[in-house]
Parts: C-alpha cells; structure tokens; sequence
C-alpha cells in the first residue's frame, strides 16, 4: 500500500526530484544582490542554468546552485584540515519532530553549499522514507548500521549512499535494525573489553574526513544504538514541543541519560565532552494567544537556560501537507502545493535553524584547528 501512495505521490517515476531555484533564491543563498548574479553570469565562470519553458526566467538545478553557493561562501564552508561536526537529534518522546528536524537541517545545510551525511538510526526508517525509499522492501542489512553493531564491518563507508538530493547522503534504516539492541550487549556479555556505546562513533572516522557535517536520527528510546549516536556526536540538538507532557518526557531522557553515562564514568572511566547541546522548540501553535503555550516555553527556556535556540518551528498547514507526501519544506512539492505566505513563514523558520546550527559547527571547526 505505501508503494502504491508513493507511485501516485512521486508520479511519473515513483522518485523524488530536488528543487530549482530562481536567480533571486540564488543570490539569497549566495547573500549578494540578484545584479551580481547577473554580472557574474557575464564571466562564464560559474554554471548558467537554463531557462524555464516559458522562456522568460532562469532556473538552476540544486547541483548548480550549490556550486554558486560554495564560490560565494567558501569562507564559512569547512576548513582544510577540519573533520565533520556530528550532531545527533535525540529525544525520549516519539512525534516531536526529530525526523523532520534531520531532515530539514541537512537540506538546508546542504543549500548552504555543506556536504552532508545523514544516518538513520530509528528502525521505523521514517528518515529513510523522507529520502522517497522505503524500508521495508528497499533496504538490505548492508545499506544500514547493522554490519556495523554485528562487527561485520569496522567502518560505515560501505552502507552509505547517494541521496535524491545532491550534496547528501544517506545511511538508511529498516526494520531489521531492532537486531542491533540484541547484539549489542550480547557482543559485551562476550567481551568485557568491548566498548558497545563507542561502535558508531569509530565507525564513522572515514566519513569525518569527506563530509562536511554528519546527522543522526535516533529512535524514540534511550537505546543501545540511540546511546551509539550520542557518543559519536560532537553536539546534541533536542526538538521540543512546548507541551507538558513533552518537557517532562525530556526530563526524562536526560535523567535517564546522565545516570547511565554516570555509570561508564565509573567503571570504564568513559569522559565525553559535547561542543554544543540544544533544544530546539517545534510545533508552536500560530493560532490566538495560547497562555499554556506560554507558560511552557517560559518553563523550557528556564529550564535550559542558554541552551534553547532562538529560532521556534512553528505549527503550520505547510508542514502537515509536505510530511503527507514523503516530503518537508525544502522540497519542490512545497512550492506549489501550499499557500505562499504559510510556505514563507515555515522556510523563514528552518532557515533561521540552519543558520544557528551553522554558527554552532563554525565555532566547532575553530576548536577543532585551535586544539
């Protein structure tokens, strides 16, 4: 039945396509004026793209785009020299928008001119469906984390794949994923030397040095793989709906997990240090003056102070119609399959996500070079 509504949804070839872009997206991207643009099409140096069927606008694919993108801003792209900043997306609580949040991030990093790796480490492969492939009947054991859990494989290179959307790829996820959270600790009844939360993070050292940043979606659980995900992560990014039973489950999650890292610190003598966590609010209601809603958000960024993002992800009819048809905001569906001033607010607020997030992994790239 889910082939069936992706045949029909991703007509004509049951695929998703990447977006185009206008020579006024490009210049927001590249942040100079669309004149430049023009200007710098004069100089045959960088791609021309074509022009639309109409005839009377530019149009560049997202490769070319991404070309402009890195000429314009090398200077914030990684520096030579510089591994990947991992950032695992965690939460206790399923629905809260971890998938989407991975998601989005990566395409809007990726717009930014980053080459990005995402690895879906939820076995509902809900990541995986939002590249257009569905786990189920399109992911073998070699495409995942698994070879990797079951020792198999030392490295994550040989289940990495290109992506619908140029500039990521992915590590996909199925549900024959679950097997990791039995072999894991069976593997560490055998051996008491194996470190089962440190087997993602060296399998992805290949991956540090030919990505620019690495993202992890984790299952709704403090699990084996989900604690793999933290430990290989440079930085945590929390979503968070500003409702009581979200925060609390938050709560939760990191009681949970400061209890079991407190016990690898004594008795493995396990230290890990993160260059950033934070929370990100998602699903605000746009509509009225909502006095819980408030409140919540009061007690989040109490709660976390310093650590909560200044952007929020609102709760909108763009997002609710994108995820419907295995997509997010970024994609080309988005632009005409919703009303422009909610599709506007919607990418405002990813985008001002992705340019904090930048700005944390910009910092990370500093210390890694001044270290």
């Amino acid at each position: 039945m889910i082939e069936a509504v992706r045949g029909k949804l991703l007509a004509p070839d049951s695929r998703k396509e990447p977006p185009r872009f206008n020579a006024t997206q490009l210049a927001g991207l590249c942040d100079v004026d669309r004149n430049a643009i023009s200007y710098r099409l004069t100089k045959d140096d960088l791609p021309k793209g074509q022009m639309n069927e109409s005839g009377n606008r530019r149009e560049f694919s997202l490769e070319e785009t991404q070309a402009w993108v890195r000429e314009y801003r090398a200077k914030l792209l990684k520096p030579e020299g510089a591994d990947a900043v991992c950032i695992a997306v965690v939460n206790f609580k399923g629905g809260v928008g971890k998938t989407t949040t991975t998601m989005t991030l990566a395409q809007g990093l990726s717009c930014k001119g980053h080459k990005v790796l995402v690895v879906d480490c939820d076995p509902q492969g809900s990541l995986t469906t939002l590249f257009g492939i569905l786990p189920a009947t399109e992911v073998n054991e070699e495409d995942t984390i698994l070879p990797v859990c079951v020792g198999d494989e030392q490295s994550i290179t040989k289940a990495i794949r290109q992506s619908y959307w140029h500039g990521i790829d992915v590590v996909s996820a199925a549900p024959l994923l679950y097997a990791a959270e039995f072999t894991l600790p069976s593997r560490q009844m055998q051996d008491d030397n194996f470190r089962f939360w440190d087997v993602l993070n060296m399998a992805l050292d290949e991956a540090r040095g030919n990505y620019d940043l690495i993202l992890i979606d984790t299952p709704p659980a403090l699990s084996y793989v989900t604690m793999n995900a933290i430990f290989a992560a440079d930085g945590l990014l929390m979503p968070l709906p500003p409702n009581a039973l979200a925060v609390a489950s938050a709560a939760q999650f990191w009681r949970l997990f400061s209890d079991l890292a407190g016990g690898l610190v004594e008795k493995r003598g396990v230290t890990k240090e993160f260059d950033f966590v934070r929370v990100l609010i998602t699903q605000v209601k746009m509509r009225g003056n909502d006095d819980t809603v408030t409140a919540i958000k009061d007690w989040i960024h109490k709660t976390y102070e310093g650590r909560v993002m200044a952007a929020e992800i609102p709760e909108t009819k763009a997002t609710e119609t994108t995820a419907a048809s295995f997509g997010t905001i970024y994609d080309e569906s988005a632009k005409v399959m919703i009303d422009p001033r909610t599709y506007k607010r919607a990418l405002s607020a990813y985008d001002q996500a992705t340019d904090q997030i930048e700005a944390l992994v910009r910092a990370s790239w500093q210390r890694q070079q001044s270290a």
